[in-house]
């Protein structure tokens, strides 16, 4: 498992302070407690640190991933993948609006006319084109997407812990599920054939939960 500068650093404080405190931690990196939960709880899940109740973080020297995160690693995109929500590039930011709520989403994924990926458009897009001088009816998605290559993305086949931390690492509510080819011009196209989720993660650890009961 390759890691973050961060989570190495983390691995250092710990080892070099034999059990210690996320808050400490945290203060040693002049971060929060909050910022460092999903580095923790990934190094913790791999086995590389133990915590413990009022004691905190301490190292382990032999490593081993604990018995979920084994089975993470087991798991692909392709079988948790939800169907994707995606809008033509053509269509207003209102059109964009309205989808976003009768889906449910918090993001759609946006389209050419030949179903291709181009671009992302989130809530926090609309809601700043809604502060603009701009007829939200008149103006096409593709003026305020996220555009390509800007775009987090994963495969069927990526597994599902990768995937998931990309969420967490970009801080995006989902990444469109992507099939990639080279088309005779010699570009990158990717074809959209889901989107993955932090409701899909969820999901999972209920599974994987439950599945242990």
């Amino acid at each position: 498992m390759e890691w973050t500068d961060r989570q190495q650093r983390i691995v250092e404080i710990v080892k070099d302070s034999g059990s210690i405190t996320g808050e400490k931690i945290a203060a040693k990196l002049d971060l929060t407690r909050a910022t460092l939960r999903p580095d923790l709880t990934i190094l913790t899940m791999f086995g590389v640190l133990e915590a413990r109740p009022r004691v905190g973080y301490s190292y382990r020297e032999n490593t081993r991933p604990s018995p979920i995160m084994e089975r993470l690693l087991q798991l692909r995109v392709c079988s948790y993948k939800s169907m994707p929500v995606t809008i033509l590039e053509s269509a207003s930011i209102y059109e964009a609006t309205v989808a976003m709520f009768t889906q449910n989403v918090g993001s759609l994924t946006v389209v050419g006319l030949d179903r291709l990926l181009v671009g992302m458009i989130s809530r926090k897009d609309i809601m700043k084109a809604s502060l603009g001088k701009i007829d939200l009816q008149q103006v096409p998605v593709g003026v305020i997407m996220t555009r390509m290559p800007n775009i987090y993305m994963t495969t069927p086949d990526e597994p599902v812990y990768s995937a998931a931390k990309k969420l967490v690492q970009h801080q995006v509510d989902s990444l469109p599920v992507v099939e990639g080819y080279v088309d005779e011009n010699g570009d990158e196209c990717y074809e959209v054939v889901g989107r993955f989720t932090k409701t899909n993660v969820t999901k999972l650890f209920v599974e994987i939960a439950e599945a242990r009961l």
